[in-house]
């Protein structure tokens, strides 16, 4: 049978719980405004009866503060972080899609490449008519020029943007790696609370901070599960096994965690690559992380796609399976292995892309070549720098190869290798019309035999000026030709007479003819020279492609965001401090707490008429 004080016992645990609610409420108010906070409340539930020796059998005993915890819905959690993956790809490729825009502005704030073109073929007219005219011939030759300061511009920017882009993939990896300690540290610091029966609200607030974050960078797949004793399965231990998986691969396991490593490539995938692109591998194993998968999301996979994108243009082909097709030979007195690729994707100068020396992958292996050579039956022999031994060579024989992923997006290289397709083909045509033919050779103003007017430079000095006819890693042709080292010829720009107009036959007849530039002219329209348009036509291809990349890009960075809205109004209907709701729980909770104190002045009363009056 309870005391005589028992009512007093009963007020002063209500006085206890609504305190705790009060509190709670107090602290609510105080986080309004903190990011990642989550509501909490006061669960409270009744004091368990107790057995009288009276008719009713049992009587309450009041109320009991069972535990402080979060109001959070992991269901909306979910939806967020998938929506953030895809948010954050398309707004990190918005961002430097734009950049890439802004290379190829021509208007009136900006000449670009429409421009100058036009201003060179209308120079090449006006030499037409004036063709003694040295001044005149400066003006073309320095038009000319313009158009190639233009490509080598817009290739140094698009290089310096990639290695924007390859720095900004460490300082992410190292950002990934950061998070995922802090989870791993902050799993343990829960389990410490939670092990003693508390809820560590605060902490838990802390890491779904952290897999915010995380989301936007990499797609994550969180479990959360009770950790029970290994002798008694229904024993709960009060504490959970927090796990964190990016693009399907763990990466945070209860208190362990793993991190990324990047590692600069030994040689370049594409010709006009910058040097020391990172790769990313596990720490742990050395296994690859294709950042780049189509499976990927978030910002990492934006950065690798804007890095590498080749709009799946990468070199592809298969071993020959006829004797000779892998053979073993020496090369300055070191045994190396050669293998002949067949069925190549890249069949045409204008379009090889592939670095001088580089990686090739076969069975999922990536070795090193130093150089390689076009045949005359459209297949590649490449040079590896290592000898296989028989057994391999066997295994090789009729596999495929490749250089480089194939990456699903118009990223640097893809621009940069439409730019360098483009050169060729126009620089070829306008030299071999600057040329004339064996029979014929054009002729400058003194009778001397024209070369090439558009060059490459060369990194060492000099020029290449393409007299080679076999394609191959060190040749003279225009595979050496890359929007960075497009260049007028040195004797040109020296002397404006070295500019051909005419040929041999008809420079006996007189130098006032000018066929050659006739011909020249009908280069700004034909439609052989670039996806089948004009040169004149090449920017507004090069913009088509940026343009859908961009719209692209933006319409669905605009959607993700909209639905990332939606989805945290839902989220914070849930777990989200309002405050006028707050209000109102305060004064539910002083009017409980006050009716508590008016309950304790009740029994006060009672216990006073009863001890002092009663003599009990």
């Amino acid at each position: 049978m309870p005391s005589q004080f028992f009512g007093l016992n009963i007020a002063a645990s209500a006085l206890n719980a609504f305190q705790a609610s009060v509190n709670t409420a107090a602290n609510n108010v105080s986080n309004v405004q903190t990011k990642g906070y989550s509501k909490q409340v006061t669960n409270k539930e009744a004091g368990e009866g107790m057995r009288v020796n009276a008719k009713y059998g049992t009587t309450g005993t009041g109320v009991n503060a069972v535990s402080v915890t979060q109001l959070r819905d992991s269901y909306y959690d979910t939806k967020y972080w998938n929506n953030n993956g895809n948010l954050g790809l398309y707004q990190k490729r918005l961002y430097y899609m734009e950049q890439i825009q802004t290379y190829f502005t021509d208007d009136d704030t900006e000449k670009g490449f429409s421009t100058l073109l036009k201003t060179m073929f209308n120079n090449l007219d006006t030499t037409q008519h004036t063709n003694f005219d040295e001044n005149v011939r400066k003006q073309f030759i320095g038009s000319a020029q313009s158009l190639a300061t233009y490509f080598n511009g817009v290739a140094t920017n698009l290089q310096e943007l990639q290695g924007t882009l390859n720095n900004e993939i460490k300082s992410t990896v190292d950002n990934v790696n950061s998070i995922a300690e802090k989870i791993a540290l902050i799993n343990k610091q829960i389990n410490q609370v939670e092990i003693n029966g508390g809820h560590a609200n605060e902490l838990r607030d802390k890491r779904a901070l952290l897999v915010d974050e995380l989301s936007a960078i990499v797609p994550v797949e969180i479990s959360e599960v009770p950790i029970t004793n290994s002798n008694y399965p229904d024993m709960d231990l009060g504490i959970n096994k927090y796990t964190v998986k990016i693009n399907g691969q763990t990466m945070v396991d209860g208190y362990d965690y793993r991190t990324l490593s990047y590692e600069a490539r030994e040689q370049k995938i594409n010709q006009t690559d910058i040097d020391g692109l990172y790769d990313l591998t596990w720490s742990d194993t050395g296994v690859k992380f294709n950042a780049a998968s189509a499976s990927m999301g978030g910002s990492l996979r934006a950065l690798f796609e804007m890095r590498d994108g080749n709009n799946a243009e990468n070199f592809t082909g298969k071993i020959g399976t006829e004797a000779g097709s892998i053979q073993n030979t020496v090369v300055d007195g070191r045994t190396v292995t050669q293998i002949t690729v067949k069925n190549p994707s890249m069949t045409d100068v204008e379009k090889l892309s592939i670095a001088e020396q580089g990686i090739i992958t076969v069975l999922n292996n990536d070795y090193l070549y130093s150089d390689f050579t076009m045949n005359a039956d459209g297949s590649y022999t490449f040079t590896l720098k290592q000898e296989l031994n028989a057994s391999q060579r066997s295994k090789f024989l009729g596999e495929s190869v490749s250089i480089g992923k194939s990456v699903d997006a118009m990223g640097i290289p893809y621009y940069m290798s439409q730019m360098n397709q483009f050169l060729r083909s126009f620089t070829k045509a306008f030299n071999d019309i600057e040329r004339g033919d064996a029979a014929d050779p054009a002729v400058d103003l003194n009778g001397k035999e024209m070369g090439s007017f558009f060059v490459g430079k060369r990194a060492l000095g000099g020029e290449y000026d393409f007299t080679d006819t076999q394609i191959s890693s060190g040749s003279n042709t225009y595979y050496q030709l890359t929007a960075l080292n497009f260049a007028v010829n040195s004797e040109s720009i020296t002397d404006p007479g070295r500019f051909a107009a005419v040929t041999r036959s008809e420079y006996t007849d007189g130098v006032d003819k000018y066929t050659l530039l006739d011909s020249l002219k009908k280069l700004e329209s034909d439609t052989k020279l670039y996806r089948g348009t004009g040169a004149d036509d090449f920017l507004q291809c090069l913009l088509s492609d940026i343009s859908v990349d961009t719209e692209e890009a933006e319409l669905f960075s605009k959607n993700y965001s909209n639905i990332e809205s939606t989805i945290d109004m839902q989220r914070q209907s849930v777990s989200g401090v309002d405050e006028d709701e707050e209000a109102l729980d305060l004064v539910k909770f002083q009017n409980a707490y006050n009716l508590a104190s008016k309950m304790v002045s009740v029994m006060a009363e009672m216990y006073d008429r009863l001890i002092l009056e009663t003599g009990v």
